[in-house]
């Protein structure tokens, strides 16, 4: 059984939302065990091990991810996430540049094997956005194989 990570990152709880979104769609595309965990829980880098698949989601505040968020990606840059299967996704306002700076970090400095692009969703996650967000999943199970 695969096992995916999702890493998130919130302040007014519509990340957390995405998360958990997420968590299920992949779930719904294969037999995969997820653990969705506040970037706040984690503490180093033996907290991201053994996982196939990582996720890893920021609200936009500022035109920048979460302060937790770049705390946090720093230390997951001493985890050896090479070659593994990965997304991001956020909440914005206006903006929404948290997203495209965590999955150009994953893919570029991490260098793990991305899904098409970051999940960006304005404002809070209604009825429209979590077949959105489920999709999303789906596609990191497809890519775990």
């Amino acid at each position: 059984m695969s096992k995916v990570l999702v890493v998130f990152c919130t302040r007014s709880r519509g990340t957390k939302k995405m998360a958990n979104h997420i968590a299920e769609g992949i779930r719904m595309g294969g037999d995969i065990e997820v653990d969705i965990v506040n970037v706040t829980k984690i503490k180093n880098e033996t907290d991201i091990d053994g996982y196939d698949g990582y996720v890893f989601g920021s609200a936009t505040y500022h035109g920048d991810m979460m302060q937790g968020m770049k705390t946090f990606l720093f230390l997951a840059e001493k985890a050896n996430l090479e070659g593994k299967v990965a997304g991001s996704f956020g909440s914005f306002g206006w903006s929404g540049e948290a997203t495209n700076r965590i999955y150009d970090t994953m893919k570029n400095i991490f260098k793990m094997v991305m899904v098409s692009g970051p999940l960006r969703l304005q404002y809070a996650v209604g009825e429209d956005e979590i077949s959105v967000a489920q999709d999303y999943g789906k596609e990191i199970a497809k890519k775990l194989g």
